[in-house]
């Protein structure tokens, strides 16, 4: 299942389900069928992203130096950030348009 992000000020973003809902989830939001991210709750939402990828990088660093930690796992806590990026953008595109986010599974 997919999920899709949509704001009139920006294209499209859509994600596979589980980063979907991370996303969801991050910002604080229910994950659900659909949803809403309004023009006033952007900020806080871009807040707790960035937040959830500076602690991520944080324990990146600290897996660094844990030698026990395969390639795989390693490979697997770069992820965030790229996920986080292109979500980001397009809130902060959608912010400065005053539209707001919504998705849908």
């Amino acid at each position: 299942m997919l999920y899709k992000f949509k704001s009139r000020a920006a294209a499209d973003l859509i994600m596979l389900e589980p980063q979907g809902r991370q996303m969801v989830t991050l910002m604080g939001k229910t994950p659900g069928a659909s949803g809403i991210v309004t023009v006033a709750q952007i900020p806080d939402a871009i807040a707790a992203l960035e937040a959830a990828v500076a602690a991520e990088e944080a324990r990146q660093a600290e897996a660094a130096e844990t030698p026990e930690l395969t390639e795989q796992q390693r490979a697997e806590l770069v992820s965030l950030r790229q996920r986080v990026t292109p979500f980001i953008k397009m809130l902060r595109v959608s912010a400065a348009e005053k539209a707001d986010v919504v998705w849908g599974v």
